[in-house]
């Protein structure tokens, strides 16, 4: 099977999400998968004139040594809001020529407006398209002045699509909120590799980093949102003065600044580490140094309904949660399943304080690791296959 996948996310710096897990396992399988991306982060590089011009990465891979995929990234003019302009004129060319030269059984969309291009040529040459959703995608568009049709776009996505995939319950109710088919909904949840994440080294990294037996390491890890609560967990470290908690942050974004400002202002330099993202090899061992995961996050429009795969990735290294009420989370993860609730994120500290004095951490790690032993990625994949090749008949 030939697989054209279209998103508006950089493939080889942001995640590994769903869609890398499940296209790389796919690649292993025999199936032939081409990505076309969106370089989203441009802002951030060093600039190279103001046209980009069409790149193809060839055996990309972030999660799987033998997962190979195909990233081509089309030209875009980088500038504010011409690039989103130049996006809908190359993509759409590119995607024709994919069409043509590649000859896609199936084509895939994780955006939205390259979605729409795809998902019109798509019916145009009598392709399956199936439309998955991780985010609610037009909170994610930067610019709120543009929310408003990135809403109407998706939503025409969602209507028109021959099948939407999201990846939680609470996700799929957004999708028949916006017009989806209800019939046509489906929910893949996230998986793990439990044999990846079941690590018992927890010491060389606690070393590396100069923390004792006796330190209780709280772990976030992924993108350093602004809404990410993590201000706000550091200014309650600060707060409560001496104790044995240290907060490890591994990772990236917009708050980094502010959040090393914290530590030199509040002289919280042993007891706030940050280190940049690692590759996913590596993540197993920062997650086995830590002792309670969090997902400190506001409760906005953005996050009310998604579920994070680093939730699962914690859970199956037996790492008890500590997140705040976030109808998504609560809805896939339930009470006594090794996810912990608060109302704010300045009530993960007294909660990690509160779990550490009542002796309740190693029961909340079983309960962790026995909730999310069912959602193997050979089992995903297996079901995300098998709706592919439905598509296909």
């Amino acid at each position: 099977m030939r697989i054209l996948v279209v998103q508006e996310s950089d493939w080889l710096e942001k995640g590994p999400h769903q869609s890398h897990h499940l296209v790389e396992r796919l690649s292993k399988r025999g199936h032939e998968a081409r990505v076309i991306d969106y370089e989203i982060l441009w802002r951030e590089h060093e600039k190279k004139g103001i046209i980009s011009k069409r790149e193809i990465f060839e055996n990309v891979h972030k999660v799987l040594n033998d997962g190979s995929v195909t990233v081509i990234r089309p030209s875009i003019i980088k500038l504010p809001i011409l690039d989103y302009l130049s996006l809908l004129h190359t993509h759409r060319k590119e995607i024709k020529r994919q069409i043509e030269e590649f000859r896609p059984d199936v084509i895939v969309g994780f955006g939205i407006l390259n979605a729409n291009i795809a998902l019109k040529l798509a019916k145009k040459n009598g392709i399956p398209f199936v439309y998955y959703i991780i985010d609610e995608l037009h909170r994610l568009v930067p610019q709120k002045y543009f929310q408003g049709l990135a809403r109407y776009i998706e939503s025409k996505n969602m209507k028109n699509a021959d099948k939407v995939i999201s990846i939680s319950e609470g996700l799929r109710e957004y999708t028949v909120q916006m017009g989806a088919d209800e019939g046509k909904t489906q929910v893949i949840r996230a998986g793990v590799d439990l044999e990846r994440f079941n690590l018992t080294d927890r010491d060389s990294v606690r070393r590396k980093h100069g923390v004792r037996d006796e330190d209780v390491v709280l772990l976030f890890m992924g993108w350093l949102y602004n809404f990410s609560g993590l201000k706000e967990v550091a200014m309650e470290l600060a707060r409560l003065g001496k104790c044995n908690i240290k907060l490890f942050i591994l990772g990236k974004g917009d708050l980094w600044d502010t959040l090393q400002d914290i530590k030199r202002e509040y002289k919280l330099d042993t007891r706030i580490i940050m280190v940049r993202w690692k590759p996913y090899s590596d993540i197993p061992k920062y997650i086995a140094a830590s002792d309670i995961c969090i997902l400190p996050a506001h409760k906005n429009d953005i996050m009310k309904n998604i579920v994070p795969i680093k939730v699962y990735e914690y859970m199956a290294a037996g790492k008890p949660v500590i997140a705040t009420k976030l109808p998504g989370i609560m809805k896939e993860f339930g009470e006594n399943n090794g996810v912990v609730y608060v109302d704010r994120p300045e009530d993960v500290i007294p909660k990690a304080l509160e779990l550490i004095e009542s002796g309740t951490i190693e029961e909340l790690r079983l309960r962790a690791r026995r909730f999310v032993q069912r959602f193997s990625w050979d089992r995903i994949t297996d079901e995300f296959e098998n709706i592919l090749l439905k598509r296909n008949p």
